[in-house]
């Protein structure tokens, strides 16, 4: 098919409005191209444009010029031709979980929605692999896996809306990080289309393959910038056996990470250590309405998961540590019930600090040996500089990374307080970057942390990162603005 509009050779994006005159109108590339694809391929309904054009960011709002819903690769592929011949923007989408605006479509462009793309194959149960679709929810391969006695290790509170390609794309991390590592360590092989439409298998369904560069593992947690994720052969181990949920009261940071290192010394294997302060829980009981699983109030909470050891004692090792006072209350769930109450404070936190207030987040990484002083570090500059200012911190202590968010204080003009989170998210950053830290653990770049992104990248990085980028995107149409502007007017 050809068809004729207003183009230019020059990329039409990374340079203020990317449908201006000389670059093809998006919504003209759709009408020339619509009979090219099934019937219900493409929507403009602005009730669907607004909910496929965001994240679950608020920061900008969407604005995209039609979404399309391809079932299949083969249709991934014949889009993107079109769109990189026309230089039409694309932005790809899964759950739009993201936290970094890393799926925000607000300048016109075509929002590429996977939510179609469900197909799950076989389970291979000698292999211990899956291919799946990348718009396969995580929590429907948990499912699909467990009636074999697998799974797919990748876990976090959102899993019942998160897609697979989503997860691949920003390189999740979740709840299970201590035990099971991030998600590029349980894919395989991946299935992406390029910019110009090519589809490339790579790896597939192997353990070793050393035959030069892996390019799998360049397309993982590139946020869709270089790559269109279609499908995924994910890695998958077994179910763990019965696992044990504590919550344990103390009293300050420091005192969170003696009982980390205290439990890593057991012979039990840990499955997650989560913390959070009292001003998140305090936000989470009022929210759900939950009534507080212990009697006494402390700063700080970590909630434990484990797989205990054959004949391990653990109410010996929990008296223990009340007998060393590394503990001042804790509770043990005594069925999944209990369990799943005892999560619900840490995994609705996120949730309810957004319907309690205006929380502006931040997802951090630190070496784990550092946390202490930085979290101390932190708090003294958010005294001194932002006083009135709440702080709620929680966390995955276990691999260092902190979620920080900061809430608008009462009588705070919105726009006030979003315009001065910019500054305090350079203080933040520059603390980040002083104890030799990243300033997203698993979040990624987006839209939102790119002006910072060389508090954790030098020039030199940067540079390789976009030459890798013009190479497979020579004319900046995949998820353009994401990560870094290729103009090199920001990081």
């Amino acid at each position: 098919m050809t068809y004729s509009g207003k183009r230019s050779d020059r990329s039409c994006v990374g340079r203020g409005d990317i449908a201006r005159s000389g670059c093809m109108d998006p919504r003209v590339l759709v009408e020339q191209i619509r009979r090219e694809f099934p019937e219900d391929f493409f929507t403009m309904e602005p009730s669907e444009l607004a909910e496929f054009g965001r994240d679950w960011t608020k920061v900008h709002a969407p604005d995209p010029s039609a979404v399309a819903f391809p079932r299949s690769t083969e249709e991934v592929a014949r889009l993107l031709r079109y769109c990189h011949e026309a230089r039409v923007p694309v932005v790809p989408s899964g759950g739009r979980t993201g936290l970094a605006g890393g799926a925000v479509a607000a300048q016109r462009e075509i929002v590429l929605s996977m939510s179609r793309m469900r197909r799950m194959d076989p389970v291979d149960v000698l292999g211990q692999t899956v291919r799946v679709q990348a718009g396969v929810v995580t929590e429907a391969v948990h499912h699909h896996c467990a009636e074999h006695g697998l799974t797919w290790p990748v876990d976090f509170a959102s899993k019942g809306s998160s897609q697979v390609g989503g997860n691949i794309a920003t390189n999740a991390g979740g709840v299970k990080v201590i035990r099971y590592g991030l998600t590029r360590q349980w894919v395989l092989g991946l299935q992406v289309v390029t910019a110009g439409g090519q589809i490339l298998e790579l790896n597939g369904a192997l353990e070793k393959n050393n035959t030069g560069f892996d390019l799998r593992q360049l397309f993982i947690g590139s946020e869709g910038t270089l790559g269109v994720i279609t499908e995924a052969t994910l890695k998958l181990t077994r179910l763990p056996g019965p696992q044990q949920v504590l919550l344990l009261a103390v009293e300050d940071v420091p005192a969170v990470l003696r009982l980390f290192q205290a439990a890593r010394q057991e012979p039990f294997q840990l499955s997650a250590y989560e913390f959070f302060t009292d001003r998140c829980a305090a936000r989470v009981e009022r929210h759900r309405r939950i009534v507080p699983p212990l009697s006494r109030k402390a700063p700080c909470y970590v909630l434990i998961e484990l797989e205990k050891a054959r004949d391990y004692d653990l109410d010996r090792w929990l008296t223990s540590l009340f007998d060393q006072e590394l503990v001042l209350d804790g509770t043990m769930a005594q069925n999944s019930s209990q369990a799943a109450q005892l999560w619900a404070l840490r995994e609705g936190i996120s949730e309810s600090l957004s319907a309690t207030g205006l929380p502006h987040k931040n997802d951090v990484a630190l070496p784990i040996a550092g946390l202490s002083a930085f979290c101390a570090e932190l708090g003294r500059v958010f005294k001194e500089r932002y006083p009135g200012w709440e702080i709620c911190l929680f966390g995955h202590i276990g691999d260092g990374n902190l979620h920080i968010n900061v809430m608008k204080p009462e009588g705070m003009e919105r726009t006030e307080f979003l315009a001065r989170t910019s500054e305090a998210d350079r203080d933040l950053f520059e603390l980040v970057r002083a104890h030799r830290g990243s300033i997203s653990a698993e979040h990624g770049i987006g839209l939102l942390k790119r002006p910072y992104l060389g508090y954790s990248r030098s020039p030199e990085e940067l540079a390789v990162l976009r030459s890798v980028k013009q190479a497979l995107d020579p004319h900046n149409i995949l998820n353009p603005g994401k990560i870094f502007d290729l103009s090199g007017a920001s990081a």
